[in-house]
């Protein structure tokens, strides 16, 4: 048997970091929306107790270390698992990028194998897994727009922001979260108007959205990869009306709400960078009523 999840990309609008944890974490208010742009996640059952992770990126660990074995790891020894499985990820989402992709897969995994094995796991179920292993995976078991607070893993629906384009650069380097916010003084750091960015979304408000676009790591980052800067500055110059960098970065998102800006900023952009894309904001994603 097989079973086959989209595992869709993030970007995040709005992300504050409040206050740094006992544990080691930081609380965030953050808001988070999925994108057109996904990894394919298969899980086959086979033999033996163990786990097999195969990838079509050549950075992507195949071990413990990656997000979807810890998934797979977590849920077999919940519900006592005998079976082994092979977790096959296709990648499309850049590597290390601030745009979940590891933490997608992750969810992928927790939703394929709820179906490959009947687990009848209630979405709170999910929730609890997806804690454990990382902070944005909780929000990518559903996806759609969220608040996210906590240190990511309290999740509060929202409706879909107003539809748009959404181009993607990602400059050749990769980052560390953890790096990044280790870096990061909270005190003097720019922290968004996250309630009000809540308020432009319910309104349908495009223009008030684009312009809370904000992102506490987003100096930090620009520190260590000045590139972000000059993408940022090239992507206003072509006509996007809201250009923010997504999570640690360091992908750096447009907003345009015209097919015609959307090309104009992806030929402006593909000369410095190769990995350019166009996708669209996915509309809102109900899975609660099929998990209750």
């Amino acid at each position: 048997m097989k079973v086959i999840e989209k595992a869709p990309a993030k970007i995040n609008l709005s992300l504050d970091v409040v206050s740094k944890r006992e544990d080691g974490f930081h609380n965030v208010n953050m808001i988070m929306t999925t994108i057109d742009l996904s990894d394919r996640i298969e899980c086959y059952e086979i033999e033996g107790d163990q786990i097999k992770i195969k990838s079509s990126a050549p950075y992507v660990p195949e071990d413990e270390r990656n997000f979807a074995y810890q998934a797979a790891h977590l849920i077999k020894e919940k519900y006592n698992i005998p079976s082994g499985v092979e977790i096959v990820i296709t990648k499309n989402i850049p590597v290390a990028a601030g745009l979940a992709g590891g933490s997608s897969d992750a969810a992928a995994t927790i939703r394929a194998l709820n179906q490959l094995w009947n687990l009848e796991m209630t979405y709170r179920d999910m929730l609890n897994l997806a804690a454990k292993i990382g902070s944005d995976v909780a929000f990518c078991i559903q996806g759609g727009t969220a608040l996210a607070t906590g240190r990511g893993e309290i999740i509060t629906p929202m409706d879909s922001p107003p539809a748009c384009w959404v181009v993607l650069v990602k400059p050749p380097v990769s980052v560390s979260t953890a790096e990044i916010y280790q870096a990061l003084n909270i005190e003097n750091a720019t922290h968004p108007n996250v309630e009000g960015m809540q308020e432009a979304i319910k309104q349908q408000n495009f223009e008030q959205m684009c312009l809370l676009l904000g992102n506490t790591l987003e100096d930090v980052t620009i520190e260590k990869v000045p590139e972000i800067a000059q993408i940022k500055m090239q992507m206003k110059k072509n006509g996007a009306e809201g250009v923010l960098m997504s999570g640690s970065g360091p992908t750096v998102f447009g907003l345009t709400r015209y097919e015609s800006r959307m090309q104009r900023i992806c030929n402006g952009l593909k000369g410095f960078c190769r990995e350019v894309y166009a996708v669209r904001l996915r509309q809102k994603i109900d899975i609660l009523s099929k998990y209750e």
